[in-house]
C-alpha cells in the first residue's frame, strides 16, 4: 500500500514540472524546478535501505548546484543586460544551457546520473529516466540559438552513452547510459522541428516503461539474473527482448519510427556528420542490447526445475503488445 506522503509528493512533483513548462518568466520556471526537486527527494528516501538515501543525497547536491548556476545566469542576463557586452551575455546563456544539461544528465555533465539511478528502486528509476527530463528539455527549447554548443553536447552524449554502456552488468546503469544516448537523439530532434521531440520522448517513455515494468515484476537488477525471465515465462522473455530491440531502434519496431523521422529531418537540413555520429553510436547501443537478449533467441537452453506461481498481468501484456505493434499501427494510420 502506498503511503499518503508519497502520493502528496508525487502530485507536487507533477505540479512542479507542469509549472515549469507553462511559465512565462524565468523566475517561475526556476521555482517549478525547485518544487520538482524538493518533491522527488522524499520519494527516493527509504528508511530500510541506505542506498536510496545515498542516491537522494547525490541527486540533491547535483541539482542544487545546477539550480544555483541557473539562477545566477538568469539574474545576470536579466538585470544587467544594459551593462554587459553581447559576448558576455552569450556566455551567460551558454552557462544557463549547461546548467540545464547538468539537470537532465546530458554528457559531459552526466557522471552523477548512472550513480544516482543505481541506488534507486525501479519506480524511481522510471521517474528519473522519463519524467525528470521534461522540464529541462522544454526550457532548452527556448535557447536553441547556439548550434555548435548543442552539436557538441549531442556528439559527446551519443558517444558516451554508447561506449560506457558496453561494460555494465547492472540493468539500471545500462538504462541510464541508454538514456544519455537518447538525450542526444532528443536534442537533435528539437534542433529544427520541436514537434519531433514530443513524438520521440513519448515513444521512448512507453518503451522504457515496458522494460521497467518487466524488471519490477521479476525484481531483477543485474544481467546474471535475466535467466529468471527466460526460463520462467517465454512470453515475458519475448516481450523483454523485443522491447530492448525497439529501444535500440531496430526497424520492425516502434522505436525505429522517431529515429527515422529525426534522421530524415537532420538530412533535409544537411546535418550529415551529426546524423552519421548518431547512427554509429546507436549501433553500439544496439550491440549491447542484442548481447543481453541473445540467450532469449537461442533454440536450445537450460531449463530450471524451479516453478513460480504465474500471476496474470493483463495490463503489462496489453501495453507491451501495443508498443510492439505500434509501428504497424502508425504506418496504417499515415497511409489512409
Amino acid at each position: 500500500m502506498m503511503k499518503f506522503y508519497k502520493i502528496l509528493f508525487f502530485n507536487s512533483l507533477i505540479l512542479g514540472t507542469l509549472m515549469t513548462i507553462s511559465s512565462y518568466s524565468w523566475f517561475s520556471m526556476w521555482i517549478g524546478l525547485e518544487i520538482n526537486l524538493l518533491s522527488i527527494i522524499p520519494l527516493m528516501v527509504n528508511s530500510k535501505n541506505i542506498y536510496p538515501s545515498e542516491a537522494a543525497m547525490k541527486y540533491f547536491i547535483t541539482q542544487a548546484l545546477a539550480s544555483l548556476i541557473l539562477l545566477f545566469s538568469m539574474i545576470m542576463s536579466m538585470n544587467f543586460k544594459e551593462f554587459i557586452p553581447q559576448n558576455s551575455l552569450n556566455m551567460l546563456i551558454l552557462i544557463l544551457n549547461s546548467s540545464l544539461c547538468l539537470k537532465m544528465g546530458a554528457a559531459p555533465f552526466h557522471t552523477w546520473f548512472p550513480e544516482v539511478v543505481e541506488g534507486l528502486n525501479w519506480g524511481n528509476c522510471l521517474l528519473m529516466l522519463t519524467w525528470q527530463k521534461i522540464a529541462p528539455m522544454v526550457i532548452l527549447m527556448y535557447n536553441l540559438n547556439f548550434f555548435y554548443f548543442f552539436s557538441w553536447i549531442i556528439v559527446i552524449s551519443s558517444i558516451i552513452g554508447g561506449i560506457n554502456g558496453l561494460n555494465q552488468i547492472s540493468l539500471r546503469k545500462i538504462l541510464a547510459y541508454s538514456s544519455i544516448n537518447h538525450i542526444a537523439w532528443m536534442l537533435a530532434s528539437m534542433l529544427m522541428f520541436k514537434m519531433i521531440w514530443i513524438f520521440y520522448f513519448s515513444i521512448y517513455s512507453i518503451i522504457t516503461m515496458n522494460l521497467v515494468m518487466i524488471f519490477w515484476y521479476f525484481n531483477i537488477f543485474y544481467t546474471n539474473q535475466l535467466f529468471l525471465i527466460f526460463n520462467y515465462n517465454k512470453l515475458f522473455s519475448f516481450f523483454f527482448s523485443m522491447n530492448f530491440l525497439s529501444l535500440g531502434g531496430l526497424p520492425p519496431f516502434l522505436g525505429f519510427l522517431p529515429k527515422w523521422v529525426t534522421v530524415h529531418n537532420l538530412i533535409n537540413n544537411q546535418f550529415y556528420m551529426l546524423t552519421l555520429i548518431l547512427i554509429i553510436s546507436t549501433l553500439i547501443t544496439l550491440y549491447f542490447y542484442i548481447r543481453l537478449t541473445f540467450s532469449a533467441f537461442l533454440l536450445t537452453k537450460t531449463e530450471t526445475i524451479l516453478k513460480f506461481k504465474l500471476v496474470n498481468c493483463f495490463w503489462m501484456i496489453f501495453i507491451n503488445f501495443v508498443s510492439l505493434a505500434g509501428l504497424l499501427i502508425c504506418t496504417l494510420m499515415f497511409n489512409f
